[in-house]
């Protein structure tokens, strides 16, 4: 009995690819696959058939996606430097032009640089000379709030 049905053939070329493509891209992206895939395998040698072996399949990938995701990006991006850009999130930056999100417009000063910027809640307009901080970065666009300080400025 030295030979792999079809399906556990199957489960194991899965397995094999997802970890090739985790390997390759480091970006903990397949390897949630890859454990379903091992643990459908498992379940196969057991003769449980193979609609069961692909419901453990889903089910283990997204516990492992849902659960061990999130412990495994902090742990092990930990060290991974962030670009330029991204290191703006959660800066202070000065409205330079006034953000209104209704009519397109505003900019900001961060770092001795100037950006487009938008605000987190739109329909509230931001004036110049006014500290936010930067919350994510959409496109070439900076996704800014009011600093606490100053909620009342307007």
């Amino acid at each position: 009995m030295g030979f792999l049905t079809q399906a556990q053939t199957a489960w194991l070329v899965i397995f094999i690819l997802m970890v090739v493509v985790e390997l390759i891209s480091m970006g903990l992206t397949s390897i949630w696959f890859a454990g379903g895939a091992l643990a459908a395998l498992l379940v196969s040698f057991s003769g449980i058939g193979i609609q069961v072996q692909a419901v453990v399949f889903l089910a283990v990938s997204f516990v492992l996606l849902i659960l061990v995701r999130p412990w495994a990006r902090k742990h092990f991006n930990h060290g991974r430097e962030r670009t330029n850009a991204q290191s703006l999130i959660g800066q202070t930056a000065v409205v330079i032009e006034e953000i209104d999100n209704v009519h397109a417009q505003g900019r900001v000063l961060i770092r001795g640089q100037e950006w487009s910027a938008r605000n987190a809640v739109e329909t509230e307009r931001i004036p110049a000379d006014t500290p936010v901080r930067v919350l994510e970065i959409s496109g070439v666009k900076l996704i800014v709030e009011k600093c606490a300080g100053d909620a009342g400025s307007l």
